[in-house]
């Protein structure tokens, strides 16, 4: 189902692929290829992104020169091709009572990704079937690059 608006807002679990190598990745690249989308990214998606690799440096799955030169390559992507989405008080406060919907099993990352892309009226794009489903329940668009069985559950960073 794709939204006839055009700005997306990518959750960290789309933005991880494109630093490592992952089931997604080729379905990630041809998503952030599409014509005519605008994507927007917060500082806290950009914040789990840095997380996410943090964890794998400590796992030793990752050196921390590499990590550092993936980071700054995202960084010089995200100033170059995507606008910023800012984090205002009204999203925590709203993802605070998604969460409290212990029927969407939302954690509370999760929640301000949907309350973000919800004001934005934006599509949430996300790898994340959890994160999907409840953004789809509380009338949010989705969109996932890639077929079903590659979506996965949120990484704990």
């Amino acid at each position: 189902m794709s939204p006839a608006r055009s700005e997306r807002y990518l959750d960290a679990s789309v933005l991880l692929p494109t630093l490592i190598i992952e089931p997604a990745t080729a379905a990630v690249y041809e998503f952030l290829g599409g014509d005519n989308r605008e994507f927007l990214i917060s500082d806290f998606a950009a914040a789990e992104v840095a997380s996410a690799l943090s964890r794998l440096t400590r796992m030793g799955r990752l050196q921390a020169s590499d990590a550092t030169a993936r980071l700054a390559d995202f960084d010089a992507w995200r100033a170059a091709t995507t606008a910023p989405a800012e984090i205002h008080a009204a999203d925590i406060r709203l993802a605070g009572a998604y969460v409290r919907r212990f029927d969407l099993a939302l954690r509370a990352p999760d929640a301000l990704h949907v309350a973000v892309a919800r004001r934005l009226d934006a599509a949430l794009v996300t790898l994340d079937r959890r994160l999907a489903a409840a953004a789809r329940e509380l009338g949010v668009a989705v969109e996932v690059p890639t077929m079903l069985e590659g979506l996965r559950e949120s990484p704990q960073g």
